[in-house]
């Protein structure tokens, strides 16, 4: 049906926007200045980022992922150059830091399946980024609005841990199953 994009709330925009105004903090990041015939950097697609609690391993259990922040793709002529990561903050949310890496790309294919993949559904998904520290990996998540947590979906993005496709729907039990499942041992003979 739809692919919801929720707006991130008015001290994350602040907080973001005055990232992007800071020449010191674009320089430290690494970041290359941006170009003043394309234009400014500007923040897109925003995604609230949820971390999986450890040990979690079904839908139902997924569904109480905390929110820890926002993400928004930095563009610039139309394409993502960066992202600016925001936390939690007793404001509301305050700057963390700006990121590049394969996760850009990778972010932008997967909203663009996802909102493939649900056109056909009767479901309405909301689009969340999922974090997954002790996987060492990120999923778009595709949370079931109005039905239960077993419909909710994960996009796991590239590049994605040993065993999983990137860019592959899986629904979130799958996923979380195929995570939690202790792996075989690799022994060397000497």
């Amino acid at each position: 049906m739809t692919l919801q994009t929720p707006q991130p709330p008015p001290s994350a925009l602040r907080a973001v926007l005055a990232a992007l105004s800071s020449d010191t903090a674009l320089r430290g990041a690494g970041i290359a200045a941006p170009s003043s015939t394309a234009g400014p950097l500007l923040p897109a697609h925003p995604l609230a980022v949820h971390q999986l609690p450890p040990g979690t391993a079904t839908a139902r259990a997924l569904a109480a992922a905390p929110r820890t922040g926002w993400r928004f793709l930095l563009q610039q002529g139309g394409l993502v150059l960066a992202a600016a990561e925001l936390v939690k903050s007793s404001e509301g949310h305050s700057f963390a830091h700006f990121t590049a890496g394969p996760y850009l790309d990778s972010t932008v294919r997967a909203l663009e399946l996802a909102r493939q993949l649900v056109q056909p559904s009767h479901t309405t998904y909301r689009a969340r980024l999922l974090s997954m520290p002790n996987h060492y990996a990120t999923a778009l998540w595709l949370h079931a609005v109005e039905a239960d947590p077993a419909a909710d979906l994960l996009l796991p993005l590239a590049p994605a841990p040993l065993g999983v496709a990137a860019h592959h729907a899986y629904p979130a039990e799958e996923l979380l199953a195929r995570l939690t499942r202790p792996r075989a041992r690799v022994t060397a003979f000497a």
